[in-house]
């Protein structure tokens, strides 16, 4: 049984997000989404807010279950028992980084493989930054994310003067 597993920050979850989700479930069995617990950063969402919308957004997706992980992704997809990684790229700028990540996994973990995954075209500009920077200036973003996401993103608009 092939299973993959999608790590991410997740903050917030949008649509580009979604769709490599959606077309990983047609290709494995089954698709772990984690979300990652980094205390590096300074997520705009809780982990329970971005599991919930996660949770939310990806309900009818039968093969998708959705958690949460701290640490090093390589030890989130042992944990869950798969041997993929599975990685969304938008752009180039994408890539170089994206593939430090994949080597150094490799190196922790060498029965561990990457695999990424390009966005469909629509999303390939969008990025969760974006979606909150757009969110702060009270600039629309239901085209961008759920109407769950949409409706807390709200809540960071900057006031108009």
């Amino acid at each position: 049984m092939a299973s993959a597993l999608y790590p991410g920050t997740f903050d917030p979850v949008h649509r580009g997000h979604l769709d490599v989700v959606e077309r990983a479930a047609r290709i494995f069995d089954h698709v772990v989404v984690a979300v990652l617990e980094n205390p590096d950063k300074r997520p705009v969402f809780s982990v329970d807010e971005r599991e919930g919308f996660l949770r939310a957004a990806l309900s009818d997706i039968s093969n998708v279950t959705v958690t949460r992980f701290g640490g090093l992704t390589v030890a989130c997809a042992k944990e869950h028992g798969t041997s993929v990684i599975l990685r969304g790229l938008r752009a180039v700028l994408d890539f170089d980084y994206e593939v430090q990540l994949a080597m150094m996994n490799r190196h922790l973990e060498p029965t561990v493989e990457t695999f990424f995954m390009l966005t469909k075209s629509r999303y390939a500009y969008l990025s969760s930054s974006l979606v909150k920077q757009m969110a702060k200036f009270d600039a629309p973003v239901e085209e961008f994310v759920t109407p769950p996401v949409a409706e807390a993103l709200r809540r960071l608009a900057v006031p108009k003067a």
